[in-house]
């Protein structure tokens, strides 16, 4: 372990904040960025993160996006967004400890907990900038993830 957290724990931090800006960059749902690379692609980024990180993250990032064949989409949640926007590692962050969560409660390798994470309707609330629920304790995010609530409205939770 070299500094505050362990190699795995930054690596996914890279990983989780790289999707971000892919998203931001294509205007797509983190979803549809993380199903258009694919799990082996999740698990290179994850695996040679450290390497990935010391390049410009725009230039990794076209790489990805021209790899994978991410097309332009609509979705703009930076623009709808009425109050200060997190920067793609607050929310690389926010991503890195759900996934963590997920990955310890389900007992399954990183790379499939980021598909989960990012494919469930958490990951509809994290996006939405206006409701702050990605400022909650990371307790509370895993919870919602493990326990969905049905009375949640305006969300897919299916998806």
């Amino acid at each position: 372990m070299n500094g505050r957290e362990d190699k795995s724990a930054n690596d996914l931090f890279f990983t989780c904040s790289l999707i971000d800006y892919i998203a931001r960059k294509t205007n797509n749902k983190r979803r549809d960025v993380v199903n258009h690379l694919g799990k082996e692609r999740i698990e290179k980024i994850y695996r040679l993160a450290d390497v990935y990180h010391c390049e410009n993250i725009d230039e990794v990032s076209d790489s990805f996006i021209e790899e994978a064949d991410i097309p332009c989409g609509t979705f703009d949640n930076i623009a709808a967004a009425q109050y200060a926007v997190p920067s793609y590692w607050d929310i690389g962050k926010v991503y890195k400890r759900l996934v963590l969560g997920i990955a310890r409660h389900e007992q399954i390798d990183i790379p499939e907990a980021v598909i989960k994470g990012y494919n469930s309707y958490v990951s509809g609330l994290i996006d939405d900038y206006n409701c702050g629920f990605y400022y909650d304790a990371p307790e509370a995010i895993l919870n919602a993830y493990l326990y969905p609530d049905p009375h949640l409205r305006g969300y897919d939770k299916s998806s």
